[in-house]
């Protein structure tokens, strides 16, 4: 789940990490007269949706007058933001977060994310932060420090004074930084999150450390400890199918391809869709029902696919352990009559009770392309999807 930058500062903010005066807006006055109840005579208006990148696409903007606030929030607001992370359709703006202005002196980056192979969070900083991070990273990957750290004992203050000094914070600054690190890796131990970045981290008149923008992404399988977190939610700016896939509790990605694929489990839903590129074909979706789907729960799950317009074939894997291969079939026959399914359906089936699920779907009289393994699923499927 993803959050804005104005509310991933909030958050941060309960942490010590030290952030410029901000206010939401979702209009051009509402913008102004944040500007206004900021004082001062410099403000950045920034666009607030899921993705990186705004400044280069648009959407962050300096303005140094309160009739600058109005232009500027009057642009931004109801634009489509294209950047590289919303890819060429982009994200239709529908809030601004209007911040004090500072005198940036120095912009560093951090971010944490959690390290699988080591088994911790791993805290990376570098010394050029800003628009230019991803070639930083690409370039000059030794700009960027890295430290592991023990969920036990958390950011150590040796640990957050070494990475602090390799990436140049000034010593006059040091406990800030120190004080803020720490802060930061709190805010991610504690709300379950999979990423926070701090790009840029800056340095601004005055000796003082701050955050100058924040990005925090958190584990949906960790959201029902942080119902606080769940209501930050902006559906605004998720996809219609997934924000319906996830009221079913169904697993749903869309994806740029016509085959449709309707799996239990993650790891077979990802083999699956490997198996339909080796034979040319193309995954239109990741769907997952998971180990306890029922008949309900399959249908909704073929009304899903079907609002694809590009859908030329669906194909069911099935490897039945805790969900049984007769409910499967159940589901499949019943969602195939109630959508009335024109597009070639091809199941596999295998696992617990499979031949009553293969029984159920021979007995339908519906004309459901049955496959023996994966290989022949996914080549009956790429080859239905061609001549459909």
């Amino acid at each position: 789940m993803k959050i804005h930058e104005y509310q991933a500062k909030a958050i941060l903010q309960k942490y010590g990490v030290v952030t410029p005066k901000g206010i939401v807006s979702f209009s051009v006055d509402e913008a102004v007269n944040a500007a206004k109840q900021l004082g001062g005579e410099l403000w950045a208006v920034k666009a607030q949706i899921y993705a990186g990148g705004r400044g280069k696409g648009g959407g962050v903007k300096v303005a140094r007058s309160l009739d600058e606030v109005r232009q500027q929030a009057g642009d931004i607001l109801g634009m489509r933001l294209v950047t590289h992370q919303t890819g060429p359709e982009g994200q239709v703006v529908h809030r601004l977060f209007i911040e004090q202005g500072v005198k940036i002196e120095k912009e560093f980056y951090v971010g944490m994310v959690v390290d699988r192979r080591q088994q911790r969070v791993c805290l990376m900083a570098s010394s050029e932060g800003g628009m230019d991070i991803e070639k930083v990273a690409a370039e000059t990957p030794d700009k960027i420090y890295k430290v592991f750290i023990d969920p036990i004992t958390g950011l150590s203050l040796q640990q957050a004074e070494n990475i602090a000094k390799k990436i140049g914070i000034p010593m006059q600054c040091m406990s800030q930084a120190v004080a803020l690190l720490q802060g930061l890796y709190r805010a991610f131990d504690d709300t379950d999150a999979s990423l926070l970045e701090i790009n840029p981290l800056g340095l601004v008149a005055g000796d003082q450390v701050m955050a100058l923008d924040a990005k925090l992404n958190f584990d949906d399988n960790a959201l029902f400890r942080h119902p606080e977190i769940v209501a930050l939610r902006d559906l605004d700016e998720e996809d219609p199918v997934e924000i319906e896939a996830s009221k079913h509790e169904l697993s749903y990605i869309p994806l740029d391809g016509n085959i449709g694929c309707l799996v239990n489990g993650a790891g077979l839903a990802m083999a699956t869709m490997d198996i339909i590129k080796l034979y040319g074909g193309n995954p239109a979706n990741f769907l997952d029902v998971g180990g306890g789907a029922t008949v309900e729960k399959v249908t909704e799950a073929f009304k899903l696919m079907l609002r694809n317009s590009k859908l030329q074939a669906i194909l069911v894997n099935i490897f039945g352990g805790i969900m049984k291969c007769d409910v499967i079939a159940q589901g499949v026959v019943a969602a195939a009559r109630e959508v009335q399914l024109t597009v070639p359906l091809v199941v596999r089936l295998e696992g617990t009770n499979v031949d009553l699920g293969k029984k159920i779907l021979t007995d339908s009289g519906l004309p459901i392309i049955s496959a023996d393994n994966m290989a022949d699923a996914a080549q009956k499927v790429v080859n239905a999807a061609r001549i459909h």
